[in-house]
């Protein structure tokens, strides 16, 4: 995590500057860099819009749209998440971004003992189809694109969200949602896991399998290697292990029989932004190239659109400090721009005082008035790809690309990153790395202002977003009362309808979208799961 390591250096008494990713940076790059690392402007750049896209997905970039800002949005009750849609869209947000509180998140519902001192804490806490109801009412779901920000039990929420989008009305080919769906990276960078492995993977296989027949404006996964970097891995590593995750679950869809051209132009990623700016440019420039390249060279992949690395880039919630939170609106705002300079397609920002608390409405709208002013004031939307040409910039993006096929190697050495979570091997990886930047910081070798230099002044006062005792109340009370008026029958006739499809080989989708028709609760949907699978045994990594 975090950004360069500066190193003295006695022989020429400059400092010398190191990047996360172990590239070194010299202080002055010529011509004769590019003839270094081999750079040609059609392999390795090329037009705007034009494989490899290096500079943009897109021929005009921003000139002709803007980045799409989506802030993560969602706390408490539905009713209360729904009054903060409204109020973002109404700022000018283009996309929703939904955080579900942790019982959501690993399959309990609000009335679980294990969910206890937890409902509607760090998200909008959801037990049954009511409270998406609740929550988009009034939104236009065939204009509005939603994540959900959820992994193990994501194939219930995108059952949900089709369930409800269809009883307001809405046809499946006019919803857009994009589940987070990645179940791998949930063991490495969270722990928010329910089953095992393989039918984790099985389950992502099933929702890729049902958009592609019945969801076509979906993205059914969102491959997010922005927790593993949060969780302590570098810049190169956070896309290695991204696409590495990635090409698991194209294999899981392709031993079903299809072709990879036929699903993963549907594939999104969740991207970090924070740190150095130039090694963060340089990253998604390298990522968008080698996604290309590498979707090419292993599965043929030759429709354009299939060839592009679509997603959101987020500002880096590591990045914050608790010391001087203020710093941090600053922070944000280069972060941001580091996101824009990058070709962003989608952005997120954390507000500044999620060191702290879930953000407020000030700094939430605050975060995303910091998107509009780069986009209409600063001239970001002026040139596709600013930096195009410069040496420095060329030559940290093929070095940012080697250093990204190095740890992909090393992956492969060990059977793939199936084998490679399973074991424990790149969680060990990351923590190692966590380790490494923390004794560090500790030592002054990476700086952070406000922590360990320019400590001097007085932190503000911030505001706490605090927890609601009388939102589980309300939670169990509307569950109660949906268990008390729903068709128990018929919610009994299609658990069992989805416990035995789980049990065979059948796809579990549409079983679940049956399931939530009737009310049935997230936590009886992931204890049929649970029933079948069993869960998940993390493996130690020290």
């Amino acid at each position: 995590m975090g950004v360069a390591t500066y190193m003295k250096d006695e022989k020429d008494a400059i400092q010398e500057v190191i990047l996360q990713s172990g590239i070194r940076v010299k202080a002055v790059y010529t011509p004769e860099d590019l003839e270094r690392v081999g750079f040609d402007y059609h392999e390795d750049l090329g037009d705007p819009g034009e494989f490899p896209f290096t500079r943009s997905l897109h021929p005009l970039g921003y000139r002709s749209r803007n980045w799409t800002t989506r802030q993560y949005t969602g706390f408490g009750t539905p009713e209360e998440t729904n009054e903060r849609f409204k109020l973002m869209i109404s700022h000018g947000q283009t996309g929703l971004n939904v955080a579900f509180d942790l019982p959501t998140q690993m399959g309990y519902d609000s009335d679980d003992p294990m969910a206890e001192g937890e409902v509607g804490r760090v998200g909008m806490a959801v037990d049954t189809l009511r409270d998406f109801e609740i929550a988009f009412k009034d939104i236009h779901l065939d204009r509005i694109g939603t994540g959900l920000t959820i992994n193990a039990v994501a194939s219930v929420m995108l059952a949900m969200y089709q369930s409800m989008a269809e009883k307001f009305g809405y046809k499946r080919s006019q919803i857009s949602a994009t589940p987070q769906n990645d179940i791998l990276k949930e063991i490495v960078g969270r722990g928010a896991w329910v089953y095992p492995v393989e039918p984790a993977v099985r389950l992502i296989g099933d929702t890729i399998e049902y958009s592609m027949k019945e969801l076509p404006r979906c993205n059914p996964v969102s491959v997010c290697g922005y927790h593993i970097r949060e969780s302590g891995c570098t810049p190169a590593q956070e896309i290695a292990y991204a696409f590495m995750i990635a090409f698991a679950y194209v294999d899981e869809v392709i031993r079903r029989g299809y072709r990879a051209e036929d699903f993963v132009g549907r594939f999104t990623f969740n991207l970090n932004v924070y740190g150095n700016l130039w090694e963060t440019v340089a990253k998604f420039r390298a990522a968008r190239k080698l996604w290309a390249k590498l979707l090419r060279e292993r599965y043929d992949v030759q429709n354009k659109k299939a060839l592009f690395l679509r997603g959101i880039f987020g500002g880096g919630g590591s990045g914050l400090t608790k010391q001087q939170p203020e710093n941090n609106i600053i922070r944000g705002a280069y972060y941001a721009l580091a996101a824009a300079l990058s070709g962003a397609q989608t952005t997120a920002l954390c507000s500044f005082d999620e060191a702290y608390t879930i953000p407020t409405e000030r700094a939430a709208l605050l975060s995303l008035r910091t998107f509009q002013i780069l986009m209409e004031e600063i001239g970001l939307r002026d040139t596709v790809d600013p930096l195009a040409g410069s040496y420095f910039v060329e030559t940290l993006t093929k070095e940012m690309e080697e250093k990204i096929l190095e740890e992909m190697e090393a992956i492969e050495k060990l059977g793939g990153m199936v084998e490679a979570v399973s074991s424990g091997y790149i969680q060990r990886e990351v923590a190692r790395q966590a380790y490494d930047y923390e004794k560090k910081l500790q030592e002054g070798k990476v700086m952070k202002v406000g922590v360990n230099k320019y400590t001097e002044g007085v932190d503000m006062e911030v505001e706490l977003h605090e927890y609601n005792e009388e939102w589980a109340q309300l939670q169990i009370k509307r569950l109660r009362e949906i268990k008390k008026t729903r068709d128990n029958q018929k919610v009994g006739e299609s658990l069992k309808a989805l416990e035995t499809a789980a049990r065979g080989t059948e796809n579990v989708m549409p079983y679940l979208v049956e399931c939530c028709r009737y009310y049935a609760s997230v936590g009886e949907m992931a204890n049929v799961f649970r029933d079948v699978f069993g869960e998940f045994k993390e493996p130690g990594i020290f």
